[in-house]
């Protein structure tokens, strides 16, 4: 069920730029935690379930280079960290610092499919830019960065990911402007 946000009557401005790229960093970092966490639970699980010494012995040789099992397992986890705070309350960690907010256009919290939808318009233009950079080098990101900009850069107030979701990324008042 959506969440009404209490400050719905409010018609409150888009989130600028800088905001958002801050947030990204910060999310970013928070990311990379909860992966090797993840990461860490699963090679301990499989190496349970295929024996230590087995797995050693496939690790060294290379057999588990390239597991698809766990990158749809780390795909699906950070679906879930982000489809969890943007549902719950509009805001992941990064940017409750930030002071922004996904929220519908009516200013009530976003559905798990709006979520789905952010998470994989991002997802898939953050893989072209990686993509590109390991194939091609730094020279990529001459060719990457414009569908990168295009993908989150805000235009007339909304990005690719807020348009192609529904839902709009809004900057916060200051609670010192709120309680005056």
């Amino acid at each position: 069920m959506p969440r009404r946000f209490h400050d719905e009557d409010q018609l409150l401005p888009p989130a600028p730029m800088l905001r958002r790229s801050l947030a990204m960093i910060y999310d970013g970092l928070i990311c990379i935690a909860v992966l090797l966490v993840t990461s860490w639970i699963y090679t301990m699980l499989a190496a349970f379930a295929i024996g230590f010494d087995r797995y050693e012995e496939m690790m060294t040789t290379g057999q588990m280079k390239a597991d698809p099992l766990l990158s749809s397992v780390l795909f699906i986890v950070l679906y879930l960290f982000f489809g969890y705070f943007w549902t719950r309350n509009g805001q992941t960690l990064g940017m409750q610092v930030w002071r922004i907010r996904v929220q519908n256009i009516n200013g009530v919290s976003i559905s798990w499919s709006q979520a789905l939808k952010r998470f994989m318009v991002a997802s898939f233009a953050l893989f072209l830019a990686l993509l590109g950079l390991y194939n091609w080098g730094s020279w990529s990101l001459i060719i990457v960065l414009p569908g990168l900009f295009a993908a989150f850069w805000p235009i007339n107030g909304e990005s690719l990911t807020d348009r192609l979701s529904s839902s709009q990324l809004v900057r916060l008042p200051n609670p010192k402007q709120t309680a005056s």
